[in-house]
């Protein structure tokens, strides 16, 4: 931060945050400002406002008050951290005493991890993924970050190999979903964020899978920024690397991703290839064995598909989507509010106004329920096109 007056350390966590954002507090103004409209919050934030909130004293030093609920909201929303944590000091660095007393304590804890801690870790990180589909992250994403901490901790006071890859591949996972959920919730570098730390996570499992699922899932991160191009280049990169290094069933996944990919770069023809191998390649016999966890069957493989077919105006994006949403697991909300934006936009190309709004108002409805500001932005500029035409 450029701040001459900046002090040297954060008086506030919400400070500490926009620090580790690596924003000034204008920057991350004119990023909350953005991040409100997009995601219909009233709350609004002034570069002068933000650092009397920052600072934790109000104008002459006077006691800060509590902000408007509006800003509360929208603060909380970007953060994913309650204002009065936001509001407080970031906690003090404890005695030299009191840390060696937690890292001895922790290294025991670190070696009582059997396969029966293990494996609870796992199911509660496959119920927090249900949470998820099912609720959004608004809800889900708190959940995700604690866990974090927590296998971060553990793989990081481990020194038995095995038990050590095993934390690592889960906390891989779980920056994984951390970075989707910060996507779809409109935090863009927060979501790079965490990919690049789960990539680090995914270095030490054997299984290189792991690493190329968190690279594909900061391709995902360039489309949002409209780099399509880098986006491209991405997949087609890891791809290569991996080709005769992982199953079928993540190979499948990554050629869907990079049909995605180059779709949105306008590269109709590479993108339909790239599904067709992703089909081909996609297990009769769908099974998570050991990598990370893939939402993918031919009902999800379809509906990548055919928001490939949408995003090049094909009309056959129409059918290939509807039949993807009469199969849809009906926990998959998040899913299936993009695979009807995907719909609205298909009957937007083919000027059915009255199909397009139907799936508008029923996507809109999910996309505030699960609190996506990604899907929400995708229908203001799709609403635009209708009203434009």
């Amino acid at each position: 931060m450029s701040d001459e007056q900046e002090p040297r350390h954060s008086r506030t966590v919400l400070e500490q945050l926009i620090r580790e954002r690596r924003e000034t507090f204008e920057e991350f103004a004119g990023f909350a400002m953005t991040f409100a409209r997009d995601c219909g919050e009233p709350g609004t934030l002034s570069s002068r406002h933000l650092k009397r909130l920052a600072s934790g004293r109000g104008d002459g030093g006077k006691p800060l008050g509590r902000p408007q609920q509006a800003t509360v909201r929208l603060l909380e929303r970007i953060f994913g951290v309650s204002i009065d944590e936001l509001l407080s000091p970031p906690r003090e660095r404890r005695t030299s005493g009191e840390n060696d007393g937690e890292f001895r304590a922790l290294l025991r804890t670190s070696a009582r991890i059997d396969g029966t801690v293990l494996n609870l870790l796992r199911d509660q990180l496959n119920a927090t993924r249900r949470l998820d589909r099912q609720l959004g992250a608004i809800l889900a994403h708190d959940e995700v970050v604690a866990k974090i901490s927590q296998v971060g901790k553990l793989m990081g006071h481990s020194v038995m190999p095995t038990t050590r890859e095993a934390l690592a591949a889960l906390l891989s996972e779980l920056r994984t979903l951390a970075g989707w959920q910060a996507l779809d919730l409109g935090n863009v570098s927060q979501s790079w964020q965490h990919y690049e730390q789960g990539k680090l996570a995914a270095k030490e499992p054997a299984n290189p899978a792991f690493e190329a699922h968190t690279w594909a899932g900061q391709a995902f991160v360039l489309l949002d920024v409209g780099d399509s191009a880098a986006a491209v280049d991405l997949m087609t990169t890891v791809r290569r690397r991996v080709e005769r290094k992982t199953d079928r069933l993540l190979r499948s996944w990554l050629a869907a991703a990079h049909g995605e990919t180059l779709a949105a770069d306008g590269q109709r023809s590479a993108s339909l290839r790239a599904f067709d191998h992703a089909a081909a390649l996609l297990p009769d016999n769908v099974r998570q064995d050991g990598g990370p966890y893939l939402a993918l069957d031919p009902v999800h493989l379809g509906r990548w598909r055919g928001h490939a077919l949408a995003r090049v105006g094909e009309p056959e994006a129409v059918d290939v989507l509807t039949d993807a949403l009469d199969r849809l697991d009906p926990t998959f909300v998040r899913a299936e509010t993009a695979l009807r934006v995907d719909l609205a936009t298909a009957f937007v190309a083919m000027h059915e106004r009255e199909q397009a709004h139907k799936h508008i108002g029923r996507a809109q409805a999910l996309a505030a329920d699960i609190g996506s500001a990604r899907q929400h932005r995708r229908l203001e500029r799709l609403k635009a096109r209708v009203e434009s035409r």
